[in-house]
């Protein structure tokens, strides 16, 4: 039995709550920099700051995948719940933010804000696999890709519009400017509103659809699967993770490291003394606890799935320097001020709202236009290395660039790679996944999302403070360089003939 086909509408309907999230994500992407100094952070603390985004996204996901695979409410279905609950904390977390009147409150909202983004999104990954079938996996992910696009760039302009309009960009009394705050509680609305045409337009296919549809394919092994195959598991390995985070902790003292490199190795432990307990249940018969079924996922990932993870460590990593250091970046080398408090440096993030929406954008085209026509010719994994080095290309040109104007040709380059990061992984992925358990593997994936983007809030802050302190220009080289990297990376992964 075969998934009926999508229409368009279909199509659109599946994936317009997108939209709204990705506001919520440009909003966060474009303006929290700016937010934090302008309550005092300084230069050097920025990716510290920003480590609530990602230790969210690590935490959440795999969390949030395993339980939307078990889960059915009814008429409002399997992956919707997750849609509705972090759309209404996404809301509410986007209208607090411009209200803050200190930095720790900016910074727990953050964390807030990015755990709700999480809770919805990840289950939209697994609800294209849901309801499509496998030929339709790539125009579903295209399509998503496309609102994540056209999201970002309304999320992205919204301050540069309003200011433009004649709202104030500059608080009289130093605080979060008007365009700031009028942006986030538009996002808020639109955010909302998005998710429910969603929930409201789209109807889940029951649990006994899906196991008609799986039939007789791999989605009918046996779920202790996962559970036997860890409980043949030693300790040495979760041991070596334990020692690792050890390490690096150690090693803050003795190499006069920053901080926030305490969290990464405690992460590295962390996650060594969960392996651990897993495994323990898993050789003491405990069968449907979620630490084990996780780790034992995490650990036999498809193979295909292990390689496509490597390149998104590497290009997600070039993402995240980006998104952290392009506003303090533009203000210094093309607007002529870092004081947060400057009319120059104000107008200065408004012009990165520009240039983010330029890059959405051009993804967006990019996602329906560009990316397809190209993957007919030539596959899917050699259009993902093409993207990659456009997105290279974008950065480097950083260095070439005088004119601020003129830097949205880089952003063409990085729009590009950006819909093909959002896409071509997941085109590639989608029809070698198990469905049974497609929630906990988008959510696993997407843990290589995130441990990059704690890598580089974690040690970005002290390569930098060490070679190039006060020139954060530097950033876009070390971006430009592990894109290539990501590129080389794809090399290793061979599409189904």
């Amino acid at each position: 039995m075969e998934k009926p086909r999508q229409n368009w509408a279909g199509l659109f309907n599946i994936s317009f709550g997108f939209f709204g999230i990705q506001i919520g994500f440009a909003l966060q992407n474009a303006n929290m920099s700016r937010i934090f100094q302008t309550l005092g952070s300084s230069l050097d603390d920025l990716p510290a700051l920003w480590v609530a985004a990602p230790l969210t996204g690590l935490l959440v996901q795999p969390v949030i995948g395993f339980m939307s695979d078990r889960t059915w409410l009814g008429k409002l279905g399997r992956r919707r719940p997750y849609f509705l609950a972090g759309a209404v904390l996404a809301a509410l977390s986007l209208f607090l933010m411009p209200l803050s009147d200190f930095l720790l409150m900016a910074a727990i909202l953050l964390w807030v804000l990015d755990a709700s983004l999480n809770i919805s999104m990840e289950p939209f990954r697994a609800f294209v696999g849901d309801m499509l079938r496998k030929d339709q996996h790539t125009a579903g992910y295209a399509v998503q890709t496309a609102f994540i696009g056209v999201g970002a760039v309304v999320g992205s302009a919204f301050p540069w519009l309003l200011d433009y309009w004649g709202v104030s960009n500059v608080a009289a009394d130093g605080g979060i400017p008007d365009t700031v705050r009028y942006s986030f509680w538009f996002g808020a609305a639109a955010l909302f509103l998005a998710v429910m045409w969603t929930i409201v337009s789209t109807r889940e296919y029951d649990p006994e659809q899906m196991r008609a549809f799986a039939g007789d394919s791999e989605d009918a092994v046996p779920t202790g699967q996962t559970i036997r195959a860890l409980a043949t598991r030693n300790y040495n390995g979760a041991m070596m993770w334990v020692l690792a985070g050890a390490i690096v902790a150690a090693s803050v003292d003795y190499l006069d490291l920053q901080k926030e490199v305490y969290l990464l190795g405690a992460l590295l432990a962390a996650y060594g003394l969960a392996s651990m307990l897993a495994i323990r249940l898993a050789k003491g018969g405990s069968s449907s606890n979620m630490l084990s079924q996780i780790v034992g996922d995490f650990s036999g990932m498809p193979d295909i799935m292990k390689k496509l993870a490597l390149a998104q460590f590497f290009s997600w990593s070039a993402l995240f320097i980006m998104w952290i250091n392009t506003t303090p970046v533009v203000a210094i080398n093309f607007y002529g001020s870092g004081d947060p408090s400057s009319a120059a440096y104000q107008e200065a993030g408004n012009w990165v709202g520009i240039l983010f929406a330029v890059y959405n954008g051009v993804a967006a085209i990019a996602a329906l236009l560009l990316l397809p026509f190209v993957a007919r010719r030539i596959g899917k994994v050699k259009t993902h290395i093409l993207g990659l080095l456009c997105g290279a290309a974008g950065y480097a040109s950083f260095f070439v660039i005088t004119d601020p104007q003129m830097l949205v040709l880089a952003e063409i380059g990085i729009g590009i790679a950006w819909a093909s990061i959002l896409a071509m992984p997941y085109a590639i992925l989608a029809s070698n996944l198990p469905q049974r358990k497609l929630g906990i593997y988008m959510g696993l994936f997407n843990v290589f999302i995130v441990v990059p983007q704690l890598l580089v809030a974690t040690v970005m802050g002290t390569i930098m403070a060490f070679f190039f302190p006060e020139q954060p220009i530097y950033t876009m080289a070390f971006a430009a360089l592990v894109m290539v990297i990501a590129a080389l990376a794809m090399l290793r992964v061979r599409e189904e003939s």
